[in-house]
């Protein structure tokens, strides 16, 4: 059976996108393929983080007697798992749950979304001041439908136009849900907000990081 690196795992709720505000139970892979300027768990992708080897068995165990229905699985980069796509198709077993997963949008998720099943995709578009914009994997807005969300982290005037090209280019806001959510610290919402006026961005939504408000921005297993 498969084992699968898992740094955290842990009840709150989640901070950002379709479900922000519902109690998630949260599994939070090590590793990443990406290095984000802004990134707030650089931790889990370091060489020597600890971590937990735990099958699929184990790891819905874990989430069944939680009881809580939102399943959030985040990284690191949840989809650079080896055999991810077996933790997967046992989550569809699970009539009671939905899947949510993070992904940073470098990813190709055709094959994992042939899958099927209970899971939605939330992909991250990496803009300029990210320094990772180059690794967008541009094809996955192919297979994205309503029940995923792209997600757009801007820290400049630069990123807030960049968000503004992709969502026309590609037509996201007919396709999908569009959030835009400030890196912390760097940028007003306000500047977003007045942005997102001038530009006519009706269907997009400015989403801030629940969770970033409630507890401490650098807590750990919230």
């Amino acid at each position: 059976m498969s084992t699968y690196r898992v740094v955290e795992r842990f009840i709150s709720i989640n901070g950002e996108a379709a479900r922000a505000g519902e109690l998630a139970v949260f599994i939070r892979f090590a590793g990443c393929n990406l290095d984000c300027g802004y990134c707030d768990t650089k931790w889990a992708n370091e060489a020597g983080v600890p971590y937990e080897e735990l099958t699929e068995d184990e790891i819905i165990d874990y989430v069944r007697r939680t009881e809580v229905k939102n399943v959030t699985l985040t990284g690191g980069e949840p989809l650079i798992q080896k055999d991810i796509d077996k933790l997967l198709l046992a989550f569809e077993l699970e009539d009671d749950v939905r899947v949510e997963i993070e992904t940073n949008g470098s990813v190709d998720i055709a094959e994992f979304k042939a899958l099927g099943g209970n899971v939605s995709y939330t992909l991250d578009y990496k803009c300029p001041s990210s320094g990772m914009e180059n690794d967008m994997c541009l094809a996955n807005y192919n297979y994205i439908d309503k029940n995923d969300s792209v997600k757009f982290v801007v820290g400049s005037q630069e990123d807030l136009e960049k968000c503004f090209e992709i969502v026309r280019e590609y037509a996201l806001d007919e396709k999908t849900r569009v959030f835009i959510s400030p890196v912390y610290g760097s940028i007003d919402p306000a500047d977003i907000v007045d942005f997102m006026i001038e530009n006519d961005m009706n269907d997009v939504k400015l989403q801030l990081q629940l969770h970033k408000f409630i507890w401490d921005p650098e807590e750990r297993g919230v």
